[in-house]
């Protein structure tokens, strides 16, 4: 039966000679996996770019209960980036929300409400012209779609270590908005990044090590 859906792309494994699977987390069916033949030939490597990560997609889908891998019929470009693929900043930050949703999102609950905010959170990414403080907040964002969400700064800390001006400023990003005009230090935003990643691999056992992390710090030093 087709569907029609938006999604935004986690990643792909290339399949046989030409092929690949790509996982798409959907607003209809949460996370789903398909095949698609053929796109890694020659004369169709330009199609290619629309299964990058976080290619944002609108897509109409091929869908039934229970299969483990779906086809895709018609596909395109919801929302092309401008400034993601260009400007080092905000490519770090994706880099980095790519690595945290490939390691936390897995579930299908709340998939139209968790695709809506991943959508406009990377429009968002690409727009703004204030990015510094970007991943900060979509850590704590993101966290209220996972079941653990921080609604206070108490949550966040409850006996992590963090200075009092960690905490002071959690306060503040737990209701702000992701352009926000906050003015965060180098070495205060790197304490915070570490007290969310804490509090992140708390609830999250396979979180493990993020290896974006160490690319995002030197890019916003």
């Amino acid at each position: 039966m087709l569907h029609k859906t938006r999604g935004v792309v986690f990643r792909f494994t290339k399949y046989g000679d030409t092929s690949i699977i790509v996982n798409i987390f959907t607003e209809l069916f949460g996370m789903q996996s398909y095949i698609v033949n053929g796109v890694r030939s020659q004369s169709a490597k330009s199609r290619i770019a629309l299964y990058q990560p976080l290619t944002l997609l609108d897509l109409i889908v091929y869908h039934r209960e229970n299969a483990n891998i779906m086809r895709i019929k018609e596909i395109k470009c919801l929302y092309p980036y401008h400034a993601i693929p260009t400007d080092i900043r905000k490519s770090a930050l994706a880099m980095f929300i790519n690595e945290v949703i490939n390691k936390t999102i897995k579930e299908e609950s709340h998939a139209q409400e968790l695709c809506e905010f991943l959508i406009q959170s990377l429009i968002a990414l690409d727009q703004q012209s204030k990015v510094e403080n970007f991943h900060l907040l979509f850590l704590i964002k993101l966290s209220r779609f996972l079941g653990f969400g921080a609604q206070n700064k108490n949550e966040i800390v409850a006996g992590r270590i963090a200075s009092q001006e960690a905490e002071a400023m959690l306060e503040q990003l737990v209701s702000a908005a992701y352009d926000a005009p906050l003015v965060i230090s180098n070495t205060l935003r790197r304490e915070l990044l570490d007290v969310l990643l804490r509090f992140y691999a708390d609830h999250i056992e396979t979180l493990g090590e993020m290896k974006s992390v160490q690319v995002l710090r030197e890019v916003m030093s």
